[in-house]
This record gives structure tokens, sequence and C-alpha cells, in this order.
């Protein structure tokens, strides 16, 4: 991990990449000082080579999101130019390395002007494009070397040029999307000439010593995608047209198989990129699903990859390679894969932020320091809003105690660690843990406080008590067969063979896959994982031709109990994010559950759930029922406390219930702790 890569005419300083990921801030930083801020501080940490979000050669390849004609997010012309420097700069104070993703969207583009190979509109985007002209197609190559050469002006020591997850030189080279039948399309050899001229004029622009790396697609997961010989023969071209390094890519956007999620084991893919290592001589870089150093040191020892690129780590801790390199991987802020202040916040155009480390692309606005007014501060909870909180209060330099009524910290996590997936959760509390240690925070575990005693000797108190289920008003409810879901989640009560759960929100679908399958199966393997969502190791193909990485059909482990998810609306899911939403309504129909909407709930008794969809009255024989319908506020101390003059923050469930957010519950931790400073 932290031996040297000697790339011939640069080195880098250790095999740790940070990837390429949109912030938000190209549209929003006007200056570049926030984005060289967010830079700055992961080559500080000691990653040896990091590339930008995409940036666009030209106006129709960019994403259309607003703000995207100022600023960082186009290279077309010399006016971002010192723009860019600021970033070069703050990276290059550092023994680090920077390369300008050069990003050309096509058919996914946002913006109603948008181009593609053929006229095929993708099935993620609003807008239909416009099939590319020979001269629209000759300009854009010229736009990316083009744009390269502005990099090299703005202090980039590369170029990694975009050929993967769908985007426009991707649609080129599959047939997908590629339906041409002019020199730009039908055969392989026209269809990989678009990303060959890009990579040659680049190469001529920019000259000898100067990166330019490929993220090339290496399995489409789409139907039409590339074959692998296809993607053998595209990587040895690719190398003899000047490639310095090869980046893996995995899966187009619009594939139906999880690639980055937490639904896809750690290191799922690294195999793509073992594969492609035995084909050229190259530096390749393995990516997607790792976030911990043993990972990466498992593949680089095995010769699997010659480097690793992560990039949802960097969010979660900008000192991930300090961290490891001085062996004090406890301390990692270990990224748990959840999308949802990052890549959730994207494409809900939001700026990136980060679940478990909200400073992360605010590094400029929530700044740490120190007090000079220490505190006594008692936070009640040690859910992710107490942790957070605590630990925050700690190092501004309050003298904090913690209380927790449990034996252990993690609150609502503990119940999300038993959830399909969410195991990663481990690493939040083993980082919170750690943290709360090192930041001398004393914390009282299996204490229940009362508020007498809060009452004394403390400048503040902080209630982060979580919530408590929701009963909703049904005849019956209190029936023996009906529980809650945390009673379910944790092995308080057993569980029938046949399981309505009413409210299908997403503790109803988390407790929905947690019932699916038996305990010992929660935590699949890598080749459990493939036969599930029907990924084939052999790149399948089929009489109808390549499949691009997609077995005939996916094989999902049978359920051990037939599942019933209701709710009273007709919108099943409406708080999972928006980039995982889909995996979780597929892992319903992976499993067998019946979903049904427009629900209303007579009552329950021991023949099972009355119902009412639609004036169709019904009843489901079940032996369990789960009540999945909401929290409400566990705020009891509050009123006790404000009458003894105490003064009361809330965070967390114990400000605003609803459904466990633990983003909201760590960045408002974090916030009361700098506003009490």
């Amino acid at each position: 991990m932290f031996s040297p890569l000697d790339l011939g005419f640069t080195t880098l300083s250790n095999r740790v990449m940070m990837g390429s990921m949109h912030t938000g801030l190209e549209e929003v930083d006007k200056t570049g000082e926030r984005i060289a801020a967010f830079y700055g501080a992961r080559a500080k940490g000691g990653v040896s080579l990091i590339v930008t979000g995409g940036v666009s050669p030209n106006l129709e390849g960019g994403t259309g999101m607003p703000g995207e004609e100022a600023g960082f997010g186009r290279l077309d012309n010399d006016a971002a130019i010192p723009t860019h420097r600021k970033v070069t700069d703050a990276v290059h104070k550092y023994d680090s390395k920077i390369l300008l993703q050069i990003l050309h969207t096509g058919r996914y583009s946002f913006a109603p002007n948008l181009v593609a190979p053929s006229p095929i509109q993708a099935p993620i985007s609003p807008h239909k494009p416009r099939e590319m002209s020979e001269k629209d197609i000759e300009h854009t190559i010229a736009d990316f070397a083009n744009c390269a050469k502005r990099a090299q002006k703005a202090g980039y020591d590369g170029v990694e040029i975009m050929g993967s997850e769908g985007y426009l030189i991707n649609q080129f080279l599959a047939v997908r999307t590629n339906q041409r039948d002019d020199d730009w399309g039908g055969s392989f050899a026209n269809r990989i000439k678009f990303p060959l001229q890009i990579v040659e004029k680049t190469r001529q622009i920019v000259g000898k010593n100067f990166i330019i790396m490929f993220r090339l697609s290496m399995i489409d997961l789409v139907e039409g995608g590339s074959s692998w010989p296809e993607v053998v023969a595209l990587a040895k071209k690719l190398e003899k047209a000047g490639v310095t390094l090869l980046n893996t890519g995995i899966g187009w956007h619009e594939a139906r198989v999880p690639t980055i999620a937490q639904a896809a084991p750690r290191t799922a893919w690294a195999w793509v990129t073992k594969a492609m290592k035995q084909e050229v001589s190259i530096p390749v870089i393995a990516c997607n699903r790792f976030n911990m150093p043993e990972q990466i040191e498992d593949v680089l020892a095995a010769g699997d990859a010659d480097m690793v690129s992560m990039a949802r780590p960097f969010l979660a801790d900008a000192d991930f390679v300090a961290k490891s390199r001085q062996g004090n991987a406890e301390t990692i802020n270990t990224c748990i894969a959840c999308n949802q202040a990052c890549l959730d916040h994207i494409f809900s155009m939001k700026t990136c932020s980060c679940l478990v480390n909200p400073r992360a692309c605010h590094e400029t606005i929530y700044a740490m320091g120190k007090t000079s007014n220490p505190q006594n501060i008692a936070v009640v909870g040690a859910g992710p809003a107490g942790m957070s909180m605590a630990a925050e209060a700690a190092d501004w330099g309050h003298r904090v105690t913690l209380f927790e009524a449990s034996d252990r910290l993690g609150g609502q996590l503990n119940i999300a660690r038993n959830i399909p997936g969410k195991n990663e959760f481990d690493e939040t509390v083993r980082y919170f843990t750690n943290r709360l240690h090192r930041a001398n925070v004393e914390t009282k575990l299996g204490k229940f406080v009362s508020a007498d005693e809060l009452s004394k000797g403390y400048d503040h108190v902080v209630l982060a008590t979580g919530v408590l289920p929701r009963s909703p008003d049904i005849e019956g409810i209190d029936h023996p067969k009906v529980m809650t879901y945390l009673d379910a989640l944790t092995g308080a009560k057993p569980v029938g063979k046949r399981v309505a759960i009413i409210g299908a929100g997403g503790i109803g679908f988390d407790t929905a896959e947690f019932l699916l399958h038996d305990p010992a199966t929660q935590n699949m393997s890598i080749p459990a994982f493939q036969t599930k969502w029907g990924i084939d190791q052999n790149w399948g193909t089929d009489e109808a031709g390549e499949k691009a990485g997609l077995a005939a059909r996916p094989s999902p482990p049978m359920p051990s109990r037939q599942i019933y998810l209701l709710q009273r609306g007709d919108k099943f899911g409406r708080t999972l994010g928006k980039t995982t939403g889909w995996i979780h309504k597929a892992e319903m129909k992976l499993g067998g559950v019946k979903m049904l909407g427009n629900v209303t709930y007579e009552k329950i008794d021991a023949q099972g759930l009355y119902i009412r969809v639609e004036d169709a009255a019904q009843v489901l024989e079940v032996d369990t029922i789960v009540i999945c319908a909401g929290q409400v506020s566990n705020d009891a101390l509050r009123k006790k406390l404000e009458n003894n003059g105490v003064m009361v923050h809330l965070i967390g469930g114990a400000d605003e219930a609803g459904e466990l957010d633990a983003k909201r519950a760590i960045l408002q931790g974090m916030k009361l702790a700098g506003a009490i400073a």
C-alpha cells in the first residue's frame, strides 16, 4: 500500500488514489476556495493521487446543473484556468498529485441540448439526445484534447479520460447506444475510434511527461454492452495510444446491479481488475467498495491490481492514508456506502457531504477550533447524535459527560447493524468509540440519569435520547402476534413464517429485508452476491448476443418467510435514498414480498390482519404483525430540566421524530458543539 509507483517520468508516493466524484462544489463555488480546501485536506492526509470531479470539455458535455456555466465545472476556455490553479496549488503543497477528470455525459446530461452517438434516450434521463454529426464528433475529440492542454496549464499532473459508467465514450463503445451506420458505428473497429482518437490527440498535445489515465468500463452490466474480448482489445489499443494508467469502471448508471452501495460486499469487483491486469503491462487500478486499509493491502499483495481507488472513503476521512500509515486504522472514520449525503445529494442538486463526516465539502464552513470558555456539558443518549455532539464538544475543549442507559454505545445504530448490508455501521460505532476515548469524554454506560442529577454542575444538557416506536390506532393492536420493529430486529420476540409489516417507509423495507433470510446469511459473500444479482464472472453470452457480465437471470436465495409490506398510500419507499431506493425495491421483488398500497387497517385478531384495499375487504392470515408506523420523540426529561432552569438542547430523534436519520443526527451534534464553542 505504501510502495511508490514509478510511472517512468514521475513517481506516485503510494498506491492509494482518491477517485473522481462530483461534489456539487463545482457549481456553487465561484472562486475555487472551497474546492481547494476540500482537495487540499485530502492531499495533506497522504493520498498520492487525486482525481477531480468530472469537468466538461464543452457546453454539451455538462450535467446541465444550475450554475454550471461558471466556475469549476467546465474547462473549455482559458478564463477558468486561475480557478483550477488554486486547486492544484493546494494539492501540490503536499506529496500528492492531481488529475483533472474530463467527463462528457452524453445522453446522461440533465440539459435539454444533450448529444449522443445515436438518438436513444437513457432510462434515467428526462431528455432524448440529438445524434452527433461527424463534425460534432471531430469537434468533441478536439475539445477533449484542448481541455487536457488547459489542465496542463492549470498545473494538473495529468487527466483522467472518463470512458465508463455509461457516459459518452462508453455510449460510443456499446451497440446498446451506438446504432450508427457510418465510420463511427457498426463494427467494433469503428466503435472504438472515438476513444482512441481522443487519447491519441490528447497525448499529442500534452507531450510525454503528463499522466493520461483512462477509466475503462470493464464490465457494463447492461444488455448490449461490451464483451470481455472487446474490453481487452480496447485496453491494449489504449495502452499503445499512450495511456499511462488504466482505471476500472464498473457498470453503467442505468444497470440494475448494485455496484457501490452497501448491498455490494467489500472488494466485490476486484476480480474484474485482476482479469485485466493479466492483459496489459501498464498499471491497473481497482475500485468500488474498498473502505479499509486491510482490503487495499490484500488486493495489492495478491498482485490483483497495482493501485486502489476510493472516492467516498475520502469524504468520510480526509486522513485515511495518514492514519493507515501510522498503524491507526481503528481511528479511521469509515465510509459506510450509504450514499445518503453524497450521491443522493448530488442527484438532488445539493452540495455533497458525508453522513459520518458532515465537514466533508464544508471545510471552510465548519472549521474546527478551540473554545476560550470551556463548559461542563452533559449529553444524554449515545446514539449517532449524542456521540457526535460529545466527541465534537470535547474536541473543542469542553468537559463532557456522556450518559447511556444501555450497556453499549451506538443507540439506534445497534439496531441498524442487524439489517443485511448495514453491518458497515459496526465501523461507525467503532470510530466514535475510539474518538470519544481519545477526546477524554467521560462515558457512563448502563446509567439512567435523572433530571435532578442533570440539574447539578452542568452548564448545558444535551438530550439525544432518540425515538420510540409509534403505535397506530387499530383494533386489536395489543394482540400477542403484534410486535414493534425493535422486537423483530433485536430478536426480543419470535417472528412467524407469515408476516405482515404495517408501514413501508425505510424502516419497513429494512425490517422486510431482515426477515427475508436467516441471520446466518445476512452478510453476503461475493459469490452469493453474484448469484443473487445475476452477475457472470465469464461475462456471459446468450443466443441474443453479449450480456456484458449479466447472467441469464438472478438467482436469489429462497426466502425464509412470506412477507406482506403494507402502507396507507400508494408510493412505496417514499423516504428511501434517491440512488439506493431501487435496490431496496429490487430486494423486495427478489424475496417475493407482496406489496399492498392504499390499505385501510380494520382490526387484528387470532385469524390475522383485517384490511381493506380500495374497498375490497380481505384477511391476511399471518402469524406475526410488525409495526413500522413511525416514531415519537423520547424527550421525557425536557420539561423537568427546563423547570429546573437548566439550559437544554435537543438533537437527533429527541428533537425531530420521523424516519430514523443518522445523517441529520450527526450533523446536528457537530453543529451544536460548534455553536456552544
